[in-house]
């Protein structure tokens, strides 16, 4: 990767430090900012193509909410096998969309992916056969987390699938601190320093609120999915297939 495209946004010392913003500035190095601060990133995004060749159904909408960059709805692009269906992906960050739209330029897949910018809590589901939220619900705001969950339950086909993945925490404050520690290793081992690791996690404290594997799962459940079940986690980072 071009050095212009490193993530280096918080490698010099701030002195009014800002809540993170998903801006320009990120925008630019997202994928790279990805790969080194999400553990098993590639193959979250890998399955999410597998598991929408196995459950997209014909006449239905596949959505990627908080869509950022759209690496999840171009999985679903190449992995849908479904007939007349339809991807929308979702982003409140212009700067995510427009780089998005900016991309897609020559791309001649067959179901082009259809990018809005908008507050995922404004979204219509309709019809749905699959709906990612990949690292999003984290930065909604937990009391409108449920409403938001029913809301996409309600707009879901039968048998519809629903792939959450999230940075959570753990109840056990040993263990939740000895991830955090390990994870913070991984960073520093994808060439993050010090400073970098301390400044992000002060501009996130105020911004991603992170819950536990139990809080999701249960959730989940009361949103009436009929199966909620981690299929991946490394570290501090999960991902689960909930089923309609």
């Amino acid at each position: 990767m071009n050095n212009s495209n490193k993530d280096r946004i918080f490698s010099e010392a701030i002195k009014k430090p800002q809540d993170f913003v998903f801006d320009e500035r990120v925008a630019a190095v997202f994928p790279d900012m990805l790969l080194r601060s999400i553990p098993g990133y590639p193959a979250i995004i890998g399955m999410i193509e597998t598991l929408t060749a196995q459950f997209a159904q014909n006449n239905t909408c596949l959505y990627d909410l908080g869509c950022s960059l759209g690496a999840s709805a171009q999985s679903m692009q190449k992995g849908l096998r479904a007939e007349n269906c339809r991807i929308i992906a979702v982003d409140n960050s212009r700067a995510m969309i427009d780089s998005c739209i900016a991309a897609q330029t020559g791309n001649n897949a067959a179901t082009r992916i259809e990018y809005h910018c908008d507050d995922i809590l404004n979204c219509e589901i309709e019809d749905a056969s699959v709906v990612v939220m990949n690292f999003t619900l984290q930065f909604v705001d937990k009391a409108r987390r449920r409403e938001l969950l029913d809301r996409i339950f309600a707009g879901m086909r039968p048998n519809g699938i629903f792939i959450l993945s999230e940075k959570v925490r753990f109840e056990d404050q040993a263990v939740n601190k000895l991830l955090i520690e390990v994870y913070h290793a991984f960073k520093k081992a994808n060439g993050y320093s010090d400073l970098e690791i301390s400044q992000k996690r002060a501009a996130l404290e105020n911004v991603l609120i992170p819950e536990t594997i139990k809080d999701h799962r249960d959730r989940l459940i009361r949103s009436g999915f009929k199966s909620a079940d981690v299929w991946f986690q490394c570290f501090n980072f999960m991902s689960m297939l909930a089923i309609k």
